[in-house]
């Protein structure tokens, strides 16, 4: 018997210090559509998710609410486990970072590769801030505080253990030259070569001594191993990896993983520190790593700062699990961030769900019943334009799905399948059932056409099954079948003649009242600020949201954020931007708007007015004083019915804090920027 081929699949495993938004949910629904795609192929697939226990973050999460860091991460990871099962999530392994085994094999991947010399001990310095237990560079401080509480920071040195990046650097260098898939999509790649390993990699922090929340180094046991070290391994620990030599069976079939699919904001932990750790054990590396785009609500980075978070158990809950799985999936470009909020998920549901599919199935159905009986039978009156039209493009579909997956453009695959219930809605705009019906002699034609549609619902619900697995089996029983292999999906016909579809067809997906949609937007948003408002008055911001990225370790080198590169613009187009200091003499809150500002800012010997939407990270007298960065040839606009003459600069972190630009010595208002 000849052995099927394998494929590995993981996502990251998910951080245990809250509860995941959409956002974060879309990955793990994403790799579920890769991975039953694999299997109906005919894959041997093996698809690995979990939670990302250890860490000092957990470790004051747990204190503050009154439990040992095991008892908090049980509850998080059941509740993120849960989220997956609710979503449908065909995952083969859940694991935990807090699993024995990986925890034993952690600690024996440590010390190997202390005694081969790639780690060393050494000492992290920089300003500490006692109560946050964190250290920070003095490019990270905010007025020269702590930029998380804003209290007093102190030089202090604290001893780890390091590992040497650069021994390995080269020859990475050279892997990823050499193997152009590696690293998809392409930007994410020259991201990488261009910011980070050809400017030469710093020694990256692997242990920590200042929290216990961890696994401990067994041969200094003062010390826990941190961050990725420990998180990254679990690719290998959660299919049988030993560093001693005695892997399983499995993990000799499965590694190297065919696919390690991650958001975008941590692809240089996998694509600079996870190889270099796979080459210091001799083990192959991943075929590819994926960095995926983010899903944003109303064009922003979902986050509890903000407010704007989506849960997928609230989304479930009024749209249902498939609902909600298409519009992630559908909605997310290759490359480009995708956008969500409940009217978009509501009108892609009306459009697409209800009318394209819903409605074509229902029709189907409830003509078969009406003029046949419920029979489906082909009765071989063919119309060689329109039924040969039709065919052509049912049968056509699988080939341009396989391609599209084969990219891993998931969105695009699915607007090839929805191409197929878009040509049998036409097809019956072309033949008119309920014309026919009206003529005994073209009986045989009007069954002929029925019967072709339920041909083509049926091929096509076995191409959705990967991605809506709950809505191709309904269709399948509604049409009295089976989902069909795709092999056999180029091959048009195979529905038995004579077969009788339900009597009593079920509505896939209703219409939505846009009003109650509203309504219920409306409600979630005033729950979550009242949420938010509890905990910033209890001293507890981080109860009022999801939390779930994972903290960067602490290198040698600044903190860093990674955003999506914009196309390389001509000197010439920068030369048009005038950039200059200004200093903003009066603000006031602008009436009716929860975000903004309107600053009187003095440029030179002028005024202008600048409306900025930062009234959440700023009050109008603070304001009041500060010399920042302004863009001040922005074309004139009105927001909120105010008047603009130009643009404040802010830098905004990984949680969606604002920070304004100033100059880093004192400057007269009006210096030019260049």
């Amino acid at each position: 018997m000849e052995s099927k081929e394998k494929y590995y699949l993981t996502t990251a495993i998910a951080y245990t210090s809250g509860k995941p938004h959409i956002g974060n949910n879309y990955e793990i629904v994403l790799a579920d559509s890769i991975a039953r795609f694999k299997r109906k192929e005919g894959c041997d697939v093996f698809f690995q998710t979990g939670t990302d226990e250890h860490g000092q973050k957990i470790e004051l999460k747990a204190q503050e609410a009154g439990v040992t860091p095991k008892e908090f991460v049980d509850k998080v990871a059941g509740i993120i486990q849960g989220m997956c099962d609710m979503l449908n999530i065909s995952y083969d392994k859940f694991i935990r970072t807090t699993d024995d085994y990986h925890e034993r094999q952690v600690q024996k991947i440590f010390k190997r590769m202390y005694a081969q010399g790639d780690i060393y001990k050494g000492a992290y310095e920089g300003m500490y801030c006692t109560p946050c237990e964190s250290f920070w560079t003095e490019s990270q401080l905010v007025e020269g505080k702590c930029p998380d509480c804003g209290r007093e920071v102190k030089p202090a040195r604290e001893e780890a253990y390091f590992f040497r990046m650069s021994k390995y650097a080269d020859r990475l260098i050279k892997h990823i030259n050499e193997h152009p898939e590696f690293i998809q999509p392409v930007s994410r790649k020259n991201e990488m070569m261009n910011n980070f390993l050809l400017p030469g990699l710093q020694d990256l922090c692997v242990s920590r001594t200042s929290f216990k929340w961890g696994i401990p180094v067994d041969f200094d046991p003062g010390h826990v191993v941190y961050v990725w070290l420990d998180a990254l391994t679990n690719y290998i620990t959660g299919i049988g990896y030993d560093a001693e030599g005695s892997s399983t069976e499995q993990y000799r079939r499965f590694w190297p993983a065919d696919l390690h699919l991650i958001g975008k904001d941590i692809i240089r932990f996998h694509t600079i520190y996870w190889p270099i750790f796979l080459m210091a054990l001799d083990e192959p590396l991943p075929k590819q790593i994926f960095g995926h785009p983010w899903l944003l609500m109303n064009s922003g980075k979902m986050s509890k700062s903000r407010g704007n978070v989506l849960y997928a158990d609230d989304l479930v809950d009024f749209f249902g699990v498939d609902a909600v799985r298409y519009y992630v999936l559908h909605e997310m470009p290759f490359e480009n961030d995708g956008n969500a909020t409940w009217e978009l998920i509501a009108e892609r549901t009306n459009s697409d769900l209800a009318n394209t599919l819903g409605n074509l199935v229902n029709r189907t159905i409830s003509m078969s019943n009406k003029y046949f009986g419920g029979v489906v039978a082909d009765k071989g009156a063919v119309d060689e334009a329109l039924d040969g039209d039709l065919k052509a493009v049912v049968t056509g579909t699988y080939a341009k799905v396989k391609e599209r997956m084969a990219q891993l453009r998931v969105a695009d695959s699915l607007t090839e399948i929805f191409g197929i219930f878009k040509r049998c809605n036409k097809y019956i705009d072309e033949t008119e059932p309920w014309i026919l019906a009206k003529d005994e002699a073209k009986a045989d034609r009007l069954s002929t056409v029925l019967y072709n549609l339920v041909e083509g619902i049926c091929i096509g619900a076995s191409l959705l099954e990967p991605y809506m697995p709950e809505t191709a089996e309904k269709i399948a029983v509604q049409l009295n079948t089976k989902l069909r292999d795709f092999g056999q999906l180029e091959t048009f016909g195979l529905y038995e003649s004579g077969k009788r579809v339900t009597d009593k067809p079920e509505i896939l997906f209703a219409r939505l009242d846009m009003k109650e949609v509203e309504k219920k937007d409306e409600e979630m948003a005033a729950a979550m600020a009242a949420a938010r408002e509890s905990a910033e008055a209890a001293g507890d911001e981080g109860q009022a949201g999801a939390e779930t990225s994972r903290p960067d370790s602490p290198e040698r080198a600044d903190d860093i954020i990674d955003i999506e590169p914009k196309a390389e613009i001509a000197y010439d187009d920068f030369a048009k931007l005038q950039f200059q200091v200004g200093e903003i003499i009066a603000c006031e809150a602008v009436p009716k708007s929860k975000k903004l500002l309107c600053s009187q800012v003095k440029v030179g010997s002028q005024v202008k007015q600048i409306v900025s939407g930062i009234k959440a990270h700023y009050s109008p007298e603070e304001m009041v004083g500060k010399k920042v960065m302004v863009l001040v040839n922005l074309k004139p606009a009105k927001l909120a019915g105010v008047l603009s003459e130009g643009m404040l600069l802010c830098a905004e972190d990984a949680e969606g804090r604002l920070a304004l630009v100033a100059p880093e010595k004192e400057m007269p208002a009006g210096a030019e920027i260049c």
